[in-house]
This record gives structure tokens, sequence and C-alpha cells, in this order.
């Protein structure tokens, strides 16, 4: 079942959100070249306890750390390492979430570590930024839950790819409802398959991760033997961003960003739902 969510509860999954941002500024800041995926997730352990949070990563189905660290050709599910040093012009996706008062959060973004990068890495990163953006904007009164899935597909789909070809949209691996647990119904495809359906209406209180995965290559996957490293087939980059929205009778409200998703939805027309802990 799709869970619902009063006002009330909104405001405490704010909350978390809030936390899952923090962790995301003191991540970014200290993603530079020489730093192991280690030191993040004692960075990211560090904000949890400052904010009386828990991690919603640490310990699901046996991770063994607080926050996913997936560098260059690592989709998603990256374990940290003290072995993983980040390097300049290496791109780190990092994915986190919090915990407060038994209500979750969860995003990701994409980093590049110290300078210098290609110009189709930049250009990966915000498609698949922007993309998501697209996917938000969607989330409306009146729309389905494959609304979304075919605005952040178009997005992709409508960028010419620098050099050629398409970008992969990974296909085994997408959004999904958030709430009283990290991952709930219903799973948000990144793209329409029409064997699908159009799947559930939106309405108040439904709460979504929204995450594209977008490669530079291939939208295949397979996973490392430690059973969570999620690599491309053909070790081509990729980029992963994500953020929890909560749909609300004022309109979406993104719980992990700072201001609410207020700029970024205001470049959509879409005016974002009034911060309920302003």
């Amino acid at each position: 079942m799709v869970q619902i969510k009063t006002p009330e509860q909104i405001a405490k999954m704010r909350a978390a959100g809030l936390v899952v941002a923090a962790i995301h500024a003191a991540t970014r800041e200290a993603a530079v070249p020489g730093a192991s995926t280690r030191d993040l997730d004692e960075v990211a352990r560090k904000v949890l306890a400052e904010n009386g949070a828990k991690s919603n990563f640490l310990g699901y189905g046996g991770f063994p750390a607080t926050i996913c660290t997936s560098v260059n050709d690592v989709v998603v599910h990256g374990i940290p390492s003290e072995d993983v040093v980040l390097k300049d012009g290496d791109i780190i996706s990092i994915d986190c979430g919090a915990i407060v008062d038994g209500w979750h959060g969860d995003a990701a973004y994409t980093a590049f570590v110290g300078s210098g990068h290609a110009p189709e890495l930049v250009e990966l990163s915000r498609v698949t930024e922007e993309s998501m953006w697209a996917g938000i904007a969607a989330m409306k009164q009146g729309n389905r839950l494959v609304d979304i899935s075919r605005a952040i597909e178009t997005y992709i789909r409508r960028q010419p790819k620098p050099g050629g070809g398409k970008y992969g949209i990974i296909e085994d691996y997408g959004g999904h409802g958030i709430g009283t647990e990290m991952h709930m119904d219903p799973h948000l495809l990144n793209y329409v398959d029409r064997r699908r359906g159009k799947g559930p209406k939106l309405v108040p209180g439904l709460c979504l991760a929204i995450e594209p995965m977008v490669s530079l290559g291939t939208p295949r996957t397979e996973v490392l033997e430690d059973d969570w490293t999620v690599i491309t087939t053909d070790g081509t980059w990729s980029s992963h961003w994500e953020h929890s929205v909560a749909l609300t009778e004022a309109g979406p409200l993104v719980l992990t960003s700072p201001d609410g998703g207020r700029a970024k939805l205001a470049e959509y027309g879409v005016t974002a739902a009034p911060d309920p802990l302003a």
C-alpha cells in the first residue's frame, strides 16, 4: 500500500530532510583529492550525531556504512573504504539518509573532485540533476506516477550528448515511496514502461524519493562480488541525483532541499509548498 502522510507527519519528514541536506553540505566540502570515501562516511556520522538523528543506511540489508559513495563508473551503493582515495578529476555520487522521530529522509548528489573535468562529465551531472527537477515539477495533483517518469525521461532524451550517442537511463534502479521506512511503494521508474501502466494518482500526502541515474553509455548494470556495488557494464561513468519530495495541498515540498525546492521549481513555473518548519 502507498502510505499517505498528514501535514504533521510531513513536517517530521522535513526535519529528517534537513539533516540529509546538512550531510550533503558537509560531505561536498570534504570530497577533495586525497580524501578517502571512508573519511566522507565519518563526516556523515558526525552530522547525524550532532543533529540527534539516526542513519537509515547503516545496517539496511546488511549495508556496512552510513552513506553510499559511488565513484566514476559506480552507479550506486558504493561502500565507503579507506582504500578508495579520491583524486583530481573523479566524480562521486553520495547517497545518504536520516531518521528523525521515526521518519525518513533520503537524497543523493554528484560532486566533482578537484578540477579539470571533461565537459561531457559536467553535462552528464547537469542533465541528471535537471531531469530530477523536471520529475519533481511533474509531482502535482491530477497527475499519475507515470507522469513523473515521463518528465524525467523526456528531459534526458531531449539533451544532446557531447560527442554524439545517447545517455543511458539506468533500468535496474529507480525512485520509491518514503515515510516510516526508507523504501516503500510505489516504485518509480525513470523512464516510461507501458507494461506497468499509469501507476497511482498523485494526491496530497504522497511522499516520493525521485532519483534518476544516468550514464554516458549503457543503461545496464551489474553488481560486484560485495553484493552492493553497482557498476555500468561498459565502464562508462554515471551520475545520480535524488530528493525526497512531499506533495501537499499547496504543491510539492522538496523535503531534502534547504529552501524546500523553491528556487529550482520556480524555473519550471511551479510554486513550492510553504516550509512547515520555517
